[in-house]
């Protein structure tokens, strides 16, 4: 039996290039340059990179499933991208969480009949709108929100597969789910994990916790084995090592950060002390060291 049918619920990673566009980037809208690439990586599971979150595609005699939707001007070229993969039109829909970059195609594919899957928190997060790493997003349009979630998880039977949602407790945002191939051993981590240069990025904001996270992060890395494929939020596909290497960086820096708290630092006094500047995490991702000593130590106020 694949060990990801049964998921329970309980050093510096490579500086590999994104594939995602830089937030400035992003903050422009200039997706006219940006090209669609497809990965496929067990037969009828695929991975589509952009501008955005990965897009984790199931497709088969049954129905397409897409997990997340990047930005709304790339729904066209998405389309395209899942017809050359010889897929139907989009019938599913997941949403790993609520940020922009992953949820931007949902007022698309629900305006084209598709049914879209999410964590509870997800939809009351899109009804509301709400800032993340500096960009607002508006209230979603009805078409966008999620129809159908769930507190803990659901199942897909489709394309020869058992695809399984679970929410693990969150950790970047409070409705972090991951998306489990069983048969096939692909799992996609959504923002839990970041396979780019720069700090891990919890959006205290929307309920995100770094101690949340570890616990998802450990879940998974105890039950996924060294074939798993493992489809990261950002960034090019990885495996079990590199998602560990990932999980160490985040217990190094929690560690530093509880210490300066404990020691009896305010929160800027930690900051000016540069706990992580040893970390080096190269240039880009979405927020800086500052930050993420920011968003640690308010995670423990939580």
């Amino acid at each position: 039996m694949n060990r990801l049918t049964a998921l329970p619920l309980i050093t510096a990673l490579p500086m590999l290039a994104s594939s995602a566009l830089a937030p400035a980037a992003l903050a422009q809208g200039n997706f006219d340059s940006v090209e669609i690439t497809t990965e496929e990586i067990a037969p009828g599971v695929a991975v589509l990179f952009g501008a955005g979150g990965n897009i984790g595609v199931s497709h088969g005699e049954d129905a397409t499933v897409i997990i997340d939707d990047q930005f709304a001007p790339l729904s066209g070229k998405i389309e395209r991208a899942i017809a050359n993969l010889g897929a139907t039109p989009v019938k599913y829909v997941v949403n790993t969480h609520w940020h922009f970059d992953h949820t931007g195609g949902n007022e698309h594919f629900g305006g084209t009949g598709a049914t879209i899957f999410a964590h509870d928190n997800v939809r009351v997060r899109m009804q509301s709108g709400g800032t993340a790493a500096g960009n607002v997003t508006p209230p979603a349009a009805p078409e966008a929100l999620p129809v159908v979630t769930y507190a803990q998880g659901m199942r897909f039977h489709l394309n020869g597969d058992t695809i399984n949602l679970m929410y693990l407790g969150g950790g970047h945002t409070d409705g972090d789910c991951v998306v489990i191939w069983e048969e096939d051993n692909v799992i996609h981590m959504g923002d839990l994990y970041f396979n780019i240069p720069g700090y891990p990025f919890i959006d205290t904001n929307s309920g995100g916790n770094v101690y949340n996270a570890m616990r998802a992060l450990d879940i998974v890395i105890a039950t996924i084995d060294d074939e798993t494929k493992v489809i990261p939020g950002h960034g090019p596909m990885s495996n079990k090592v590199e998602l560990a290497e990932f999980r160490a960086v985040i217990g190094e820096a929690v560690s530093r950060v509880d210490a300066l708290r404990a020691s009896g630092m305010t929160l800027e006094e930690a900051v000016a002390s540069a706990p992580l500047a040893d970390i080096d995490r190269g240039e880009g991702g979405f927020i800086d060291a500052d930050s993420f000593v920011t968003a640690i130590w308010n995670s423990a106020a939580d």
